[in-house]
């Protein structure tokens, strides 16, 4: 479960600060950082100030600060203002807070961890094991989903190599797969299973459903080495023919249940998925939407 730069987007429950994996390091949201130390309304003009002082007193802004690409609070992916964590260390020493040791402790924790993870990759499998295991999910149901995030990352691998460099790119590829699979973009199968769009899709599957994504991406990375496809059309064919593929395939499957296989259950609390479906009907099955550039990537 290799972090790739630029490949996987946290944000973070304590402190909500996100961050993102660059350059064999982990950035962090100035803005982020400020807001959480002081607490202010308005986070973007306590930096901009922050700002100018500190280059004023020396600091190294083209060295420290890194602009990337970070999702908003409206789910939309923004350039914005990034730090390592030595440049976040020296950031916090402009700031009188009390939440400055908690936050020093966090960072610590969080850089532990990814070293660890870098030389122990099982390790980060296992923290994602003991995740589902908190939230209830049963075994069966935990293995299924770590497989499907390893051939995930493994055909994100490929997409990058091959030449697909943008969020947009990624999300149409994802959208070419899943409809091919399911007959539902991503937007469409999140309002059957009545998910928020910010809802990680596969966290609400089946492990049916589970295991036709898994053959549908690896369907499209064997086909991306056996073409040796290099650029976007040529990606997105390859994620056509294996959608179609998984979706014969689960044609199969569902002639021989006699049911569908797209279920419409999701793992959300009960209470949650009600507020959900007051905001819309659930739409029919066939349904297509096209892709964003929210679409789960």
């Amino acid at each position: 479960m290799q972090i790739p730069d630029g490949g996987e987007l946290e944000l973070t429950s304590v402190p909500e600060i996100r961050r993102l994996w660059h350059k064999g390091e982990w950035y962090y949201s100035a803005i982020d950082v400020v807001a959480f130390l002081t607490g202010t309304k308005n986070p973007q003009s306590y930096w901009s100030v922050l700002k100018s002082r500190l280059k004023a007193e020396g600091f190294d802004e083209v060295r420290y600060i890194e602009p990337l690409k970070l999702q908003s609070a409206d789910n939309r992916f923004r350039l914005a203002d990034t730090m390592n964590q030595q440049a976040v260390l020296r950031l916090i020493q402009s700031i009188p807070s009390p939440r400055v040791e908690p936050l020093r402790q966090w960072l610590a924790e969080v850089g532990q961890e990814r070293l660890e993870e870098i030389e122990h990759p099982e390790m980060a499998i296992e923290r994602v094991r003991a995740k589902y295991r908190a939230q209830g999910r049963d075994e069966a149901w935990i293995e299924e989903r770590i497989k499907n995030d390893l051939i995930r990352n493994e055909l994100t691998d490929e997409w990058q190599h091959r030449g697909a460099t943008t969020n947009t790119q990624f999300a149409i590829l994802t959208n070419e797969l899943n409809e091919g699979t399911f007959g539902l973009s991503v937007k469409a199968y999140k309002q059957y299973k009545l998910l928020p769009q910010k809802t990680n899709l596969r966290d609400h599957m089946t492990p049916l459903e589970l295991i036709l994504c898994s053959l549908s991406e690896a369907t499209a990375v064997e086909l991306h080495r056996d073409r040796e496809s290099q650029g976007f059309f040529n990606l997105k064919r390859d994620a056509k023919d294996a959608g179609q593929a998984a979706g014969e395939a689960r044609q199969m499957v569902e002639k021989t249940l006699g049911r569908s296989v797209v279920s419409p259950e999701n793992f959300l609390p009960t209470k949650q998925t009600k507020q959900v479906e007051e905001k819309g009907k659930k739409p029919k099955k066939q349904e297509q939407s096209g892709p964003t550039l929210f679409d789960e990537i």
